[in-house]
């Protein structure tokens, strides 16, 4: 018998019917000898359409309490879900993230998981009974708070959960039939990808790809969790996100090219003029990280002979941009640039693959394709598998789709999205 730790994101569980057909799954995989644990996000659009009540009583709701509404979406899904699994004549018992466990730090909003202590989880696997989790959710002994684990968080939810339990699999289940070549909402031609490294997953998720939450794959990574991508509508095999200890059973068959991720959720700020001295980068980024803002691209210009000043370029998310533009400002005399300059009208597409290490001239292969497309690149940053640029925000589809084309990753067919609104 094995233990299998199973996660259900929004799409899959948006209405009645849908949630009724996840417990079908769930009750199958008990049937077949499985021990199930499930971790389920809230129903369709329910924590955007919550975030934007709570928007609409106040613009800057108290973090606390912002955490207390968005946890009830979960709250709702989990409890559903056991009903339905007792419908059919299997045992389930539902919890929430503090009862399951899930001791987080106290950072509203984005808290970080410091130790899982499944032991009412344990106990119902031990009566033979199905435990249903609520993602997304912890709790802080401290302040003795309910917390959230951020965007994506029921991902991270179940990878914890399956490290702690020493699960044999995590499977993630979405809305499509695995992780693909780009996000087949936007290329028709992506293609389902049978397994993927967690190096490439980890940079395809940083670079915006949404089928995993980039922190879950980091956690899988680290806790040596297998991560077991799926679709809820369908019994496709999916895709496996296999570890370096792993390696020897997939890397002979890794094509030089995983695929292509966008993102559209950053910013570029330009800080102009700053004078070309040590310590003056240094300071910058110090101001920018003390707004708790992550930073993805940094680009320097040679410094101009007449003036010994410089312009330095930097992407992070929009939802930062206003605080660290404010923040920069007022440091402005200190610092001693002349001007700064906000462009939220970007997009990042980024080319991954663990075979660029091997092979030359896919740099080549990319501006060359980008070039004859006539696309215009504004900025440019690489790893050892990774080449990321900047484009304006219109053209980020079209720039996606021919790089996919140019590094022969079209399918056949059309890949199949089952539901979900993307938003």
């Amino acid at each position: 018998m094995s233990l299998i730790v199973q996660k259900f994101g929004g799409s899959s569980v948006s209405d009645a019917e849908s949630i009724k057909r996840v417990a079908k799954r769930i009750v199958d995989t008990k049937r077949a000898g499985h021990d199930v644990v499930v971790a389920v996000s809230a129903m369709g659009d329910t924590t955007d359409e919550l975030t934007d009540l709570a928007h609409e009583i106040s613009p800057m709701p108290d973090p606390r309490e912002f955490d207390m509404l968005l946890t009830t979406g979960e709250r709702i899904s989990m409890a559903l879900l056991a009903m339905a699994i007792k419908s059919m004549g299997f045992d389930a018992r539902s919890y929430t993230g503090s009862q399951a466990g899930m001791i987080t730090d106290s950072r509203h909003g984005d808290a970080r998981i410091v130790d899982v202590t499944p032991v009412r989880v344990r106990e119902a696997l031990d009566q033979g009974a199905i435990a249903i989790v609520a993602g997304f959710q912890g709790f802080n002994r401290d302040s003795r708070d309910i917390t959230t684990l951020g965007r994506g968080g029921s991902d991270t939810t179940a990878v914890a959960l399956a490290a702690a339990l020493k699960a044999d699999v995590c499977e993630i289940y979405t809305d499509v039939d695995g992780v693909f070549t780009a996000d087949p909402r936007m290329v028709k031609k992506a293609h389902k990808l049978n397994h993927v490294s967690s190096e490439e997953m980890l940079e395809l998720a940083a670079a915006g790809a949404k089928v995993l939450h980039i922190r879950a794959v980091e956690y899988a990574r680290r806790q040596n969790v297998t991560l077991h991508v799926r679709s809820s509508f369908s019994n496709d095999e999916g895709t496996i996100v296999y570890n370096p200890d792993r390696a020897k059973e997939f890397e002979m068959e890794d094509p030089t090219i995983a695929g292509v991720a966008h993102d559209l959720s950053e910013a570029k700020i330009t800080v102009t003029g700053v004078p070309d001295v040590p310590g003056k980068a240094a300071k910058i980024f110090t101001l920018v990280a003390g707004q708790g803002a992550n930073i993805d691209m940094i680009v320097q210009n040679v410094s101009a002979v007449s003036t010994g000043a410089t312009d330095i370029s930097f992407t992070l998310p929009k939802a930062d941009a206003a605080k660290c533009m404010q923040t920069l400002e007022a440091h402005k005399d200190e610092i001693g640039f002349e001007a700064l300059r906000h462009d939220d009208q970007i997009g990042k597409v980024s080319l991954v693959g663990s075979g660029m290490r091997t092979n030359a001239g896919v740099s080549a292969q990319l501006f060359e394709a980008l070039a004859e497309a006539g696309i215009n690149i504004d900025l440019i940053s690489t790893s050892e598998i990774r080449i990321s640029i900047v484009v304006r925000a219109d053209i980020v589809p079209e720039a996606t789709r021919v790089i996919h084309t140019a590094f022969g990753l079209d399918s056949d067919s059309d890949a199949v999205v089952y539901a979900g609104t993307g938003r």
